[in-house]
């Protein structure tokens, strides 16, 4: 086991134990002295900056970006890209530091916009990413392939969000990279590459683990799964398919390059999956 996965293995630990602390003393007032209560939270903080913050890619002399194609075809635009900073998701855990976000922008169809309050929640029907075929970005192998979790509503308005970030995000936490993934494919792409599809919807796996896949071909489709506020595409390329392991790979989309904040692109058409 590599130290950066038993420091995320030890980091998960620590705030259950403080959990249970918690817990038990709600209900007992047993534990003396009270602070004890909280040394198990003081060194899952700690453990989280060194891995969020330092224990990541080597930012300052970075691997060369890989050049592979598009994992999305038609009109999309981005949220926190590395064009704009890196980390593009302000940490560097699980392989996230090149990471990108994107959301479906269809000519003729509005994406809901954040609400303060109401509504609180949405289907998922209502935004137009939601069951947009995924494309392998290169040939390459099925490393794994999951996608058995639920597609939950939206946690696009203020009291939804509120409680992703208070609640739901923190549990998803302390499940690891499935909680905050969701469904998920990584692809073995060569050279020590591999590239990962969070939040895919449930039921639309058209790979498994094992399966040789090429460029463009359909490998499932986006969902609202794990931490993910509305349906959308989290891409990244890392060194490891262990995300507990990985370290982020910079990557460029052939023909679109990085996109940025808010900026609007459109990918070509996908390959046919019937082979």
């Amino acid at each position: 086991m590599s130290v950066r996965k038993a420091a995320m293995i030890l980091h998960r630990c620590c705030w259950a134990v403080f959990v249970a602390l918690v817990v038990v003393t709600a209900f007992t007032g047993s534990l003396d002295p009270y602070v004890l209560v909280f040394l198990p939270a003081v060194v899952a903080l700690v453990i989280g900056i060194v891995v969020n913050r330092s224990g990541g890619a080597d930012t300052a002399h970075p691997r060369p970006a890989v050049e592979v194609g598009p994992p999305v075809t038609g009109r999309w635009s981005a949220l926190n890209s590395p064009a704009d900073k890196v980390p593009s998701h302000g940490t560097h855990a699980y392989g996230q530091t090149y990471a990108i976000d994107v959301v479906a922008e269809p000519e003729g169809r509005d994406r809901p916009p954040f609400r303060w309050v109401w509504p609180v929640v949405r289907p998922n029907r209502d935004f137009p990413a939601f069951g947009s075929p995924l494309l392998a970005v290169a040939d390459g192998t099925v490393v794994h392939a999951s996608d058995g979790q639920r597609d939950h509503l939206s946690r696009n308005s203020g009291p939804a969000l509120a409680y992703l970030m208070v609640i739901e995000a923190f549990i998803r936490d302390l499940a690891g990279p499935g909680g905050i993934y969701g469904n998920r494919v990584v692809l073995d792409l060569g050279d020590g590459t591999y590239a990962a599809y969070a939040h895919v919807q449930r039921g639309s796996l058209e790979v498994r683990a094992g399966d040789t896949v090429r460029a463009g071909q359909r490998i499932a489709r986006c969902g609202n799964s794990g931490n993910s506020t509305e349906p959308h595409v989290h891409f990244q390329l890392m060194d490891h398919p262990d995300l507990d392991r990985a370290r982020g790979i910079p990557f460029t989309w052939r023909g679109i390059g990085v996109p940025a904040d808010g900026e609007v692109f459109v990918a070509g058409e996908a390959v046919s999956s019937d082979w």
